[in-house]
């Protein structure tokens, strides 16, 4: 069966069912037929929480000076008036993730699955954050691969990430598909700089998923069909 529209008239919960299942059903795949002995998988979903500060009136102008007063014969310092407070968005990431580990080096990350949330893209904030993510595990070695079926917002992650690092891909054309599954996984030749290999698949509304490379060390990998667990999500919730 083909790739569904989740955000689609009279679809748009589906999304989250869709992201809570999808999880799961590939950790199940990973660790029944896919990794092979001395990896395991699990899932990862964490939901952002909204905080905000507000905005702030002194009744100076300017910042106090230092106080002092008396506790128990003891001077104790006052901190001053803070010189600014503004509105923050300290928000977490959404995460719909799974985590792939080498049980056998001490249960180390090797390689992550990111299911993409509109809210991870909805922003240029939230956007820097999951590309800032995503560099700081491929700067430790660690595969990251990227899932993204959310029809609602156009921004391609992917194409963030390599404009952060100064690349590009010319697969991506002038305005790159929003729908995409891609895996890069970084790597040190024995002469020359670090390379970053990365495997792109565009994906289509009534078109099969793509299968992805997932690295599990340098000369280790696995090939993840995505449709299997896709299509079983679908089934286990009765999405048509």
């Amino acid at each position: 069966m083909p790739l569904r529209d989740h955000f689609g008239e009279g679809r748009r919960r589906n999304w989250d069912r869709i992201h809570g299942q999808w999880p799961a059903e590939i950790v199940r795949h990973l660790n029944t037929l896919l990794l092979p002995e001395g990896f395991e998988s699990a899932p990862s979903v964490h939901l952002g929480s909204m905080y905000e500060v507000d905005i702030g009136t002194f009744e100076n102008g300017g910042a106090n000076p230092p106080r002092f007063r008396a506790e128990g014969g003891v001077a104790v310092f006052e901190a001053d008036a803070p010189t600014l407070t503004i509105e923050a968005d300290l928000s977490d990431m959404d995460e719909y993730e799974v985590r792939i580990y080498d049980a056998e080096a001490g249960q180390e990350l090797v390689a992550v699955i990111e299911l993409i949330s509109p809210a991870n893209k909805d922003r240029p904030e939230t956007r820097d954050k999951f590309v800032t993510k995503c560099a700081a595990l491929l700067q430790q070695g660690i595969c990251v691969s990227i899932v993204d079926l959310v029809t609602t917002r156009k921004a391609n992650l992917y194409a963030e990430i390599l404009t952060r690092i100064g690349r590009s891909d010319p697969k991506l054309g002038e305005i790159p598909p929003h729908l995409y599954a891609v895996t890069l996984k970084s790597r040190m030749p024995p002469k020359g700089r670090e390379l970053l290999d990365v495997w792109f698949y565009p994906m289509v509304i009534d078109q099969l998923l793509p299968t992805l490379p997932i690295w599990l060390r340098y000369d280790v990998s696995i090939k993840l069909p995505l449709e299997t667990s896709y299509e079983e999500t679908c089934r286990v919730l009765r999405i048509r």
